[in-house]
C-alpha cells in the first residue's frame, strides 16, 4: 500500500514527526541558499565553473584608487564621484567582468589604508596588522629593531590661538608641502627635539617618521585627517607617556612658526607647516612572503611610503616613478608605464596604488576627486589594457578602492567598496553596466572577509570556497 504524506507521518511517534518536519524545513532553507547563490553568481558575473576553460594566466594587475568610494552627493544630483566621472574603459571592463562589494576593513580595526591594503593584498589584518608606520619605515630604509616603536609624524597647519589646545587643524598636509621643504623642517625638528634613541626621519611631502627605541606601545593617538576643521584639545595624545608627545608638539610650533620657509609659503598664499602631529604607532611587522604565499613574482608601484613599505615587507619589489607625487598632480601615465615595464620582465603580478582620490577627499575637493578618477581611467587603466591587448597577453585586472573616503566626512570609513575583476579569457556581457557603488550593490554579491578576494583573483581557490553574503540595500 502506498501512503500519502500525512498518513505516512501519522505512523511515526511524536518525536520522529518533529525530527522529520525539522529536516523538511532545513532542506527548504538549503534550497533557498542555493538559489540565492545562483542568483548572485548570475548578477555579479562570476563564471560558471563547469564551463570555464583551463587557461594559464600570464599577468595579474591590481589597480587601486585610494579612497575612490563615496556617498551620494547633493551637488551631483545624488550621484557619487564614481558615478559622475566619465570612465569609459573601466565601465567597459565592468560590462565584461565580475562586479561586487568587498569589506576590506573589519569593524574592530582602524579605518586606515594600512588595514585596507593588507586585506587587498590577501593578508588577514587580524593576524598581520601591527600599525602603519613600520611599513613606511621599510620603504624609507629604516632598519627597525624588535624593541622599536615607530610613529607617523605629519607636518600640519594649525590656527594661531595662543593656547595650543585651543587651536584648530586647518590642513593635515600643510598645504601639500613639498618634499624638499618637509625635509628641511623635519631635520630642524630632529636637531632641536630629537635625542639618543628618539629620532625623527624625513619622508615625502608632509609624511615623516619618529622612531622611539624601547618606547611604550600603549597609546591613544588620533590621525590628523580625521579631525580637519576641529579644535585639537580633545584629540591630543593620550597614554602613559602622552606628556612627552604633547611637549614635543607644542615646542615644534615655536620652532616652525617663524621659520623663513614658512614665511615664504605664507607670502605665496600657501599654508605654513606650523606644527607636527604624532600618530599611527606600530612595531616591526612580520608578513609571509607574497611570492611564497601565491607563487607569483611581483612589484608594487605607489607614490606613498605606506604602500611601498607594505610591498617590501611582503617580498614585492618597490618601483619608484618620477613625478609620482601622491596628490592630484601625480604622474598617472608614468605609473601605468612602470606597471607595463614590470610585466614585460619576469613579473606576473603588479600592484598599482594611486593616492589622488583620497587626498582630494581629505581636502574636500569634489571636482578634483571626480577628475582624478577620470585620469585614472584614461591615463592608467586604458593605457594598461590597450598595451596588453596589443601584445595579445592573457591577463586579469582587479580594480577597486582600498576604502571609502566620503567627501562629507573627509576621512576613511569601513564601508564595503566596489570591486571589479576582468579576465581577458572569461567574458560575460552586462550591457550598460558601469562601475560604481550602486552597480556593485545591485549584484547582491559581497565578500565580508576582504583578504579572501586575492585568493580568488589569483585563481588559487574557486569562488565557491569564498564566504559571501548579500549586502544590505538602503533605499
Amino acid at each position: 500500500m502506498i501512503l500519502s504524506r500525512p498518513e505516512a507521518i501519522d505512523l511515526f511517534p511524536a518525536v520522529c514527526r518533529v525530527v522529520l518536519l525539522r529536516l523538511l524545513v532545513l532542506c527548504a532553507a538549503a534550497g533557498m541558499v542555493i538559489l540565492n547563490h545562483v542568483l548572485v553568481v548570475v548578477k555579479s558575473g562570476i563564471p560558471n565553473a563547469s564551463f570555464r576553460k583551463e587557461v594559464t594566466i600570464v599577468k595579474y594587475i591590481v589597480i587601486l584608487g585610494d579612497g575612490m568610494a563615496d556617498y551620494p552627493i547633493l551637488e551631483l544630483d545624488g550621484r557619487t564621484p564614481l558615478e559622475e566621472a566619465h570612465t569609459p574603459c573601466i565601465d567597459s571592463l565592468a560590462e565584461w567582468g565580475v562586479l561586487g562589494l568587498v569589506k576590506t576593513i573589519p569593524d574592530d580595526l582602524p579605518a586606515g589604508s594600512d588595514v585596507a591594503n593588507l586585506s587587498v593584498l590577501g593578508y588577514d589584518p587580524h593576524l598581520f596588522y601591527s600599525g602603519r608606520s613600520p611599513f613606511e619605515a621599510a620603504s624609507m630604509g629604516i632598519d627597525l629593531q624588535d624593541e622599536d616603536i615607530v610613529f607617523r609624524v605629519n607636518l600640519i597647519t594649525l590656527t594661531e590661538e595662543k593656547n595650543y589646545r585651543d587651536k584648530t587643524i586647518l590642513d593635515h598636509s600643510a598645504g601639500e608641502i613639498s618634499t624638499e621643504e618637509g625635509k628641511a623642517l623635519i631635520e630642524l625638528i630632529n636637531q632641536e627635539l630629537g635625542r639618543d634613541g628618539f629620532t625623527f626621519y624625513p619622508g615625502l611631502s608632509y609624511r615623516h617618521l619618529l622612531v622611539w627605541n624601547g618606547g611604550p606601545d600603549t597609546w591613544d593617538l588620533t590621525p590628523p585627517h580625521d579631525i580637519l576643521g576641529r579644535v585639537i584639545g580633545d584629540f591630543l595624545p593620550k597614554g602613559e607617556y602622552s606628556e612627552v608627545f604633547l611637549d614635543i608638539m607644542q615646542r615644534s610650533g615655536g620652532l616652525l612658526q617663524n621659520h623663513p620657509l614658512n614665511r615664504r609659503r605664507e607670502d605665496q598664499g600657501l599654508y605654513p607647516a606650523n606644527s607636527i602631529w604624532i600618530w599611527g604607532e606600530g612595531k616591526k611587522p612580520s608578513l609571509q612572503s607574497f611570492p611564497e604565499k601565491y607563487g607569483v613574482r611581483g612589484s608594487v608601484i605607489s607614490e606613498v611610503d605606506l604602500i611601498k613599505g607594505l610591498g617590501i615587507c611582503a617580498g614585492l619589489e618597490s618601483i619608484n616613478v618620477p613625478g609620482a607625487t601622491g596628490d592630484f598632480h601625480t604622474n598617472y601615465r608614468g605609473l601605468a608605464t612602470a606597471a607595463l615595464q614590470c610585466l614585460q620582465q619576469e613579473n606576473d603580478f603588479v600592484f598599482v596604488h594611486i593616492e589622488a582620490p583620497d587626498e582630494c577627499s581629505h581636502r574636500n575637493e569634489l571636482s578634483k576627486k571626480v577628475r582624478s578618477i577620470e585620469l585614472i581611467d584614461r591615463e592608467v587603466v586604458e593605457v594598461i589594457v590597450n598595451a596588453l591587448n596589443q601584445e595579445k597577453k592573457v591577463y586579469s585586472i582587479l580594480f577597486l578602492p582600498d576604502h571609502a573616503t566620503p567627501l562629507s566626512v573627509r576621512t576613511h570609513t569601513r564601508d564595503a567598496v566596489p570591486f571589479l575583476i576582468f579576465r581577458s579569457h572569461e567574458k560575460r556581457n552586462f550591457v550598460g553596466r558601469g562601475y560604481s557603488e550602486k552597480s556593485a550593490l545591485e549584484t547582491d554579491l559581497m565578500i565580508p572577509d576582504g583578504h579572501r578576494l586575492m585568493d580568488y583573483f589569483l585563481e588559487k581557490v574557486p569562488f565557491s570556497t569564498i564566504p559571501v553574503s548579500v549586502p544590505t540595500h538602503v533605499d
